[in-house]
């Protein structure tokens, strides 16, 4: 019997003592098998929805009630229990026009996306698998259950499911399936954006995303249109031995899987087939291609409706993509201090991948940089670097003390910060002081309000 937590076995517990069959279904049940903790439970029985609601009368929230859905919270676990149905036509190619609950749970599999995914498990641990999913699992196949271009019809959102799991499992399209994925990739058209949004989100922290990407970009293309003219475009570089979608697929690949690295990476060459030009010797450059891409970035952000925290991250991270500074302490802790300690880690993060899916010449000596520049960025953190005037050791009040006012004191501590990340200034109470004492007398803060003011 697979492990259940006690939460799950609570609600089962409750249905077969109103009478009802009730079975774990789709990927719970996936990750059970695959020897992962599940991050969620989904549940199916022959219980209809109102009487779901009246069992579970203190915790159950009618969440999709018209196709037999509640989530019932227990113990703090929010758990979806959909009634066994078969779905009626899907005339939107996304949601059944109607459903019709029953009482066979291989009926209820039969409308389901994927094999891996049309598995089910009965209190008394009985696998139920019609569709030979468990194979599928241990081969590491994804293949639609029925007919795949009917699936994709019923579903356009199935044909991202499928890239997501390619990336996330690590799994390989079976050839029918993925034949009918790219044949039907237009019907995603018919798919919201915020749901784009959740899948690519899932998608591109993927283990398996470089090859993924490189796999389906006909379909990516669909509802981010930017990706298509990468495909195939070639950089004329010596530089680079990939084409634009193919240094941008590694890139993705090779930065750690947060969502505001994996997206900078997607984004940040989206630019280049707009602005290639040849020299003399028809090397292709791509200047102001970073620009063009961050303005790219933010048409697709507002349009798959980024949440304002990680768009401006990502637009943290495009802004100082070019950055170059050399590998050491003052100049990387001056980056430290002006763009923020989490920004330029993430940077070095995107230097080390935008080389390592270049050309191999040369690489070697380019990621020596950016490895050195790694190393001394750890040293300052792991010695509390100051990085910002909220870790000076001196306070606005000590210099409203010496006699500064108002403006005058962030302009100050504005000078010591940088003269700390230069390592020009110790960040010592007394030596700061001294500093903030010479100021004074040079009258550094009130020149700095006259030019202000005069500009």
């Amino acid at each position: 019997m697979l492990f259940l937590p006690k939460e799950v076995e609570t609600v089962i517990t409750t249905l077969q003592g109103a009478g009802y069959s009730p079975y774990l279904v789709g990927g719970c049940v996936r990750e059970m098998l695959r020897g992962k903790a599940p991050s969620d439970y989904d549940m199916t029985s022959d219980a209809p929805p109102q009487e779901v609601l009246r069992l579970f009368s203190e915790s159950a929230h009618p969440t999709g009630l018209q196709h037999g859905t509640v989530t019932v919270v227990s113990g703090g676990l929010p758990i979806e229990l959909t009634t066994m149905r078969r779905d009626g036509a899907y005339r939107d190619n996304r949601h059944p026009d109607s459903v019709t609950f029953g009482t066979s749970i291989e009926e209820d599999l039969a409308r389901r996306d994927f094999t891996v995914n049309a598995i089910a498990l009965s209190p008394d641990g009985t696998l139920v698998d019609p569709y030979g999913g468990q194979e599928d699992l241990k081969a590491g196949v994804l293949r639609c259950v029925g007919e795949p271009k009917r699936r994709f019809e019923e579903d356009a959102l199935r044909i991202l499911r499928l890239v997501r799991f390619c990336s996330v499992l690590g799994f390989s399209a079976e050839k029918e399936t993925a034949r009918a994925a790219h044949e039907a990739r237009g019907l995603l058209a018919h798919v919201a954006h915020e749901r784009v949004y959740a899948e690519m989100n899932k998608l591109l922290l993927g283990e398996n995303v470089g090859e993924t990407l490189l796999t389906f970009p006909d379909i990516l293309g669909v509802p981010i249109p930017e990706i298509s003219p990468c495909v195939g475009f070639d950089q004329c570089n010596y530089h680079h031995c990939f084409d634009v979608w193919g240094h941008t697929a590694r890139a993705v690949a090779a930065v750690p899987p947060k969502r505001e690295l994996r997206w900078t990476m997607l984004f940040h060459d989206l630019g280049k087939p707009l602005c290639r030009t040849f020299d003399e010797q028809g090397v292709g450059h791509f200047y102001g291609h970073t620009a063009i891409s961050a303005q790219m970035a933010e048409e697709i952000m507002a349009r798959l409706h980024f949440e304002k925290a990680l768009r401006d991250r990502i637009r943290a991270q495009l802004a100082c993509f070019d950055d170059m500074f050399r590998p050491e302490r003052a100049a990387i802790h001056k980056e430290m201090a002006r763009l923020g300690v989490e920004t330029v880690q993430n940077l070095l993060y995107t230097k080390q991948a935008d080389n390592a899916a270049k050309a191999p010449a040369g690489l070697e000596r380019a990621q020596a940089l950016w490895h050195e520049a790694q190393k001394i960025y750890d040293e300052l953190i792991s010695e509390g670097a100051c990085c910002s005037i909220h870790e000076l050791k001196i306070s606005g009040e000590d210099l409203a003390a010496l006699g500064y006012r108002g403006r005058e004191i962030g302009a100050v501590l504005a000078r010591l910060l940088d003269e700390v990340a230069a390592e020009k200034l110790p960040n010592k109470p007394e030596a700061l002081q001294a500093r903030a004492v010479r100021l004074w007398r040079s009258g550094y803060a009130r020149h700095t309000m006259k030019e202000n003011e005069t500009h």
